[in-house]
């Protein structure tokens, strides 16, 4: 079983609570818009760490991250990316691929809307952690944490930050 901690949208704030709920976690994923380096070694320095960039992230972010990110974890196909929109509303640069080479877990960000859902058509659980830095037109700074067992996803949790 992997147990993981996902953020997205942090804009260069990195809240030191996240320390303490991902302690259990064997990986930290984030979904995008990491705001400066800083979040991303911050974060790497906690646990080992998976992230793609978003649409603010400069250059230096960009040369670690890149903009898609697809792998297994435990026997799990995972793709990240950070503009990626939700069921019936895919961004029309991920749609495609969804079709053609649907993941078990789809995961992107960008939004700041925190969703959860079973995508019937494509089979697949979508997630967006919401925003879990300052920036931005959310109310509640959230996180997700989650373990994956083979193929499945157990123990998912959100994590309330507090108001931005």
């Amino acid at each position: 079983m992997t147990k993981v901690g996902l953020l997205s949208d942090t804009h260069g704030f990195l809240d030191p609570r996240l320390e303490e709920h991902f302690k259990n976690c064997d990986e930290i994923w984030h979904a995008g818009d990491f705001g400066n380096i800083s979040i991303s070694q911050q974060l790497s320095a906690l646990k080992p760490l998976r992230g793609v960039y978003g649409n603010i992230d400069g250059q230096d972010i960009r040369k670690i991250h890149p903009l898609h990110l697809r792998f297994n974890c435990e026997e799990l196909q995972v793709w990240i990316t950070h503009i990626g929109g939700f069921p019936g509303k895919y961004h029309p640069s991920v749609r495609r691929e969804l079709q053609n080479n649907p993941p078990g877990l789809f995961i992107c960000g960008h939004s700041h809307i925190l969703k959860i859902i079973h995508d019937k058509q494509f089979n697949l659980i979508h997630i967006n952690p919401g925003a879990a830095g300052k920036e931005g037109f959310h109310q509640v700074r959230t996180a997700v944490r989650f373990a994956v067992e083979k193929t499945k996803i157990r123990d998912l949790e959100i994590i309330e930050l507090g108001t931005r």
